[in-house]
């Protein structure tokens, strides 16, 4: 049986009640938390409600990155910081971080000179782990880079580099490393309630799993509550007068064909109508265009992109294209949102809330983690760690994941083969499809996704439903969605068939699937 059978893992949880480490929350942070603990050599169980990177973890803009626009708000730390962790992504996941040029066209010669200063900083704070250094290039050799950029009064441009990835398929090459390591994961097993000694402290947790409808009562050493957006709910189950510590806040992004950026570049949109910045992105085989920054007041495990969102980053892309994008030529929508510290003031400017990551000891010795982005997944976790450590939780042992190789991780690539994202994994793949021919075929016309891959992540990325098919081990959903809905019914009889399911289970999963999928579509 598999390491990563959710028979193996379920048979973890009932042989012990007792770990060092209980993290609740499987999105980037938790699973960057649970690599650190059990790397330490402590005793680690993640427990998450739904799907690895169900939520924010999966909706992101694609970018391993420092972040240009914290250097313009001066926020030199965490440029600084990220720039460090940027590098060491690209050197741990190299098969799913790349390095990618991004251009900033420049319409007012001023704008030319603010960013290639602006940029030549950026490239300094990045030191040894710079990507490549930033160039200014004229108007003719921006064009000829990007030929669907708008010239009328165009100057020229600058180039710079930043990182580039596959969250969701990050996500997951982490909890297989970090289950090869020897922590316990559960995905579809959601803590309903904290446990306390008689002092009143945070002992342990118990946990609902969703699939055989059985509960667990877990001790630990430490709990951390690492839930993003639900960070709230957890606190509220520590205690029920706690104050709300996340304002959710919304990006949305669309996908579009390769026509619209048909080069290898990004382009960077540093000033939008609403401050934001603006990126088109290359993307698998099309273009991520995003993002937004809507406060909201309530979250959802499905957040709904509102129309003026849609009509904002198509207008801003409609005045540096000179293809026009217009709904039709979405082929994808998908919404995620940031869990943003709650502003003491009611203030509603998201751009001035704080993105840097939060470490909050609750009165029960409770360890709730929030803010943050992917690119420091791993710093965060360090630091989480670090603290429980410090107030007299674990045993004090070193960090250990600086230098550590993420499943799959390997270079020289064939990033023609679209297989390259499964790095070590690609040969299994390949393996499956000798084994049975009838695996080689697609999972939709339009696109090169194989049934062979659907069959592994059922049995070795820990798939359960064809959302985490689809959605997050490839990742169709957010690159077609219409082509995902026609694909269901094939990754449905698949599934029914690894995890012995009949056809009203497979009935009710395609339902499902297309109810969530439609969302997804414009």
């Amino acid at each position: 049986m598999s390491l990563f059978q959710r028979e193996t893992l379920i048979e973890q949880l009932q042989s012990d009640s007792n770990w060092d480490v209980i993290i609740i929350g499987g999105g980037a942070t938790g699973l960057g938390i649970a690599l650190d603990s059990v790397t330490r050599g402590y005793k680690t169980l993640l427990l998450e409600q739904i799907d690895f990177a169900k939520g924010t973890s999966s909706r992101s803009t694609k970018l391993v990155h420092g972040g240009v626009r914290y250097l313009a708000q001066g926020n030199i730390d965490l440029v600084k910081e990220a720039l460090y962790e940027r590098g060491l992504m690209l050197k741990n996941a190299s098969h799913l971080v790349t390095n990618q040029s991004f251009i900033i066209p420049n319409y007012k010669l001023w704008d030319t000179l603010k960013y290639t200063i602006g940029l030549k900083l950026y490239d300094f704070l990045a030191g040894k782990l710079s990507f490549g250094k930033s160039i200014r290039i004229n108007k003719k050799k921006t064009t000829s880079r990007l030929s669907t950029i708008r010239t009328d009064k165009l100057k020229g441009s600058v180039v710079y580099h930043d990182g580039q990835f596959d969250d969701s398929r990050l996500a997951i090459n982490i909890a297989q490393t970090c289950i090869e390591k020897g922590a316990t994961l559960l995905n579809y097993c959601k803590v309903i309630k904290l446990l306390k000694d008689d002092t009143g402290k945070v002992n342990g947790v118990v946990a609902h799993d969703r699939e055989r409808d059985e509960c667990y009562n877990l001790n630990a050493k430490v709990i951390i509550n690492a839930t993003g957006v639900f960070t709230d709910e957890v606190l509220q189950m520590d205690n029920e007068n706690a104050k709300n510590m996340v304002r959710p806040s919304q990006g949305i992004h669309l996908v579009l064909n390769k026509s619209f950026l048909p080069g290898n570049d990004a382009i960077m949109i540093p000033k939008t109508d609403d401050g934001r910045v603006l990126f088109l992105v290359p993307w698998h085989d099309k273009v991520v265009v995003g993002t937004t920054d809507t406060l909201l007041d309530s979250h959802s495990l499905e957040p709904k992109p509102l129309d003026k969102e849609v009509d904002f980053i198509i207008a801003t892309a409609n005045k540096y294209l000179n293809k026009k994008v217009s709904k039709q030529d979405v082929l994808s929508i998908f919404a995620g949102l940031r869990p943003l510290a709650a502003p003491k003031d009611d203030s509603e400017k998201t751009k001035e809330i704080s993105r840097s990551h939060k470490i909050i000891i609750s009165e029960s010795e409770l360890i709730t983690i929030t803010g943050g982005k992917w690119t420091t997944y791993r710093r965060m976790a360090q630091d989480t760690i670090n603290k429980a450590i410090s107030i007299g939780k674990l045993p004090n042992k070193e960090c250990k994941t600086k230098n550590l190789s993420i499943h799959g991780a390997m270079n020289n690539l064939d990033r023609t083969n679209h297989l390259y994202i499964y790095g070590t994994d690609q040969k299994g793949i390949e393996e499956l499809i000798v084994k049975e021919p009838k695996l080689g075929e697609k999972l939709h016309p339009k696109s090169d996704f194989t049934k062979a891959e659907a069959v592994w992540a059922i049995r070795n990325e820990m798939a359960r439903t064809i959302e985490d098919v689809l959605a997050r081990r490839v990742r169709m959903l957010f690159l077609d969605a219409r082509a995902a809905i026609i694909s269901a019914p094939i990754v449905a009889e698949l599934l029914a068939k690894e995890l012995g399911k009949d056809k009203v289970w497979e009935r009710k999963e395609i339902d499902n699937f297309t109810k969530i999928a439609k969302q997804y579509v414009l």
